[in-house]
């Protein structure tokens, strides 16, 4: 069966859904009240039985397309994931059907896009490749044990094995929109892209290399190569990482750099575990000490409203699980009591990655992943394979007023 084109997928126009916690306050898990929200909808981008779908990209292409890209793959840590896309020409209102993006015999995922501003498109992704050794220092009763043997039986493949030196980052570029895409380059991994200086130089944030910190890496073009010009680290690094960074480019010239942090050893409730953010006056070669925002989530996506407001989208992996959201008149300063609950009726913790563009009337379209509210909760000795998996989602809602 094609994994790509799985009958069971099904492509969702948006549904008038109008989420329960729109219009109201929802406590948190630490009993603070979330801001109003004004939600208008959510609404499945891509749905299937038998594919894990996750960690989407979105951007605006020249022609006003929104396009999304996200991975297809068998299970989250599944070894053979593929970059697919679809398409909104009607301002999310229907979506095209997917289509195939990047695929080797290796793990692919994070499709970050950078936009330049001739409308050209960067897409920025990761190969992993998976070993048996990876497998085996997984937590018990991660998977399945007949899913893990498949997946080592995957990994040992001649074939797997021969696209070794496939693995890494890599850059691609799209004239059209992203319809079609040149041959890949050795580039720096970014989970939500880049954006392009006023010097036509092209700037990456990154993290998979270092593992605890963020560089920062510019290149003169998209191909590069690119050079790591600053990195920022975490003031404890015994216990702390950085990681999954989004970066944005106000009018003043000002770069905004948010960061998920990780604790040591890894927790996905930790109450620390709050976005961090540095920004930059110099183009990117000096970072203010990077300081704790009052937001719990990750990881962190930035936009640029129209309003002149600066948008973080970020997901919620703590009781009520979902998507939050805050606004910031100046992308530096964070209220938590500005955040916004765009969704809290997830059935687990694995969810979020979420990425927003505005839309014409001035609304936001956030979209991410995570299950149905219906789904059930996974069993102590891993998710069941046969189970619905996680769904590319979308909310639109409209920020608060001033």
């Amino acid at each position: 069966m094609n994994k790509l084109m799985d009958k069971s997928i099904v492509i969702v126009c948006v549904v008038s859904m109008t989420m329960s916690l729109a219009c109201r306050k929802a406590p948190d898990s630490t009993g603070e009240v979330a801001k109003e929200a004004s939600v208008d909808t959510s609404f499945v981008l891509f749905e299937s039985d038998s594919l894990y779908t996750a960690w989407p990209a979105e951007a605006r292409t020249k022609d006003g397309d929104i396009l999304v890209l996200y991975t297809q793959t068998d299970e989250h840590m599944g070894p053979d994931g593929r970059i697919v896309g679809i398409r909104s020409s009607d301002e999310g209102r229907s979506w095209s059907d997917p289509f195939l993006v990047y695929d080797t015999p290796l793990d692919e995922r994070e499709a970050g896009i950078t936009v330049l501003r001739d409308g050209r498109l960067v897409l920025h992704l990761w190969s992993t490749r998976h070993t048996e050794q990876s497998y085996g220092a997984m937590a018990p009763g991660s998977y399945f044990d007949e899913t893990v043997s498949k997946w080592v039986d995957h990994v040992n493949s001649k074939t797997y094995q021969e696209a070794a030196d496939l693995e890494g980052g890599h850059a691609m570029m799209s004239s059209d929109g992203g319809r079609t895409w040149s041959d890949p380059v050795d580039g720096p991994d970014s989970i939500h892209g880049g954006i392009q200086l006023a010097d036509g130089s092209i700037l990456v944030a990154s993290y998979r290399l270092t593992r605890d910190y963020v560089t920062l890496n510019k290149a003169e073009t998209w191909e590069g190569p690119y050079r790591e010009i600053a990195d920022v680290h975490p003031p404890n690094a015994d216990s702390l990482r950085f990681g999954e960074p989004s970066i944005l480019q106000l009018p003043s010239g000002r770069i905004l750099m948010m960061m998920r942090v990780t604790p040591k050893p890894y927790s996905d409730n930790d109450p620390r575990s709050v976005l961090w953010e540095t920004y930059s006056d110099d183009n990117a070669q000096t970072w203010v000490d990077p300081y704790a925002t009052p937001l719990w989530g990750f990881p962190p996506h930035l936009m640029l409203h129209s309003d002149g407001r600066v948008v973080v989208a970020y997901g919620y992996r703590r009781p009520p699980y979902g998507e939050r959201a805050a606004v910031s008149g100046d992308g530096i300063t964070w209220r938590k009591e500005d955040e916004i609950v765009l969704r809290d009726d997830a059935p687990n913790k694995d969810l979020g990655y979420p990425a927003s563009v505005e839309l014409n009337d001035g609304r936001v379209l956030t979209v991410y992943y995570q299950s149905h509210p219906s789904d059930t909760l996974r069993p102590p000795e891993g998710p069941p394979p046969d189970r619905h998996k996680p769904d590319i989602w979308g909310t639109i809602w409209e920020i608060p007023r001033r």
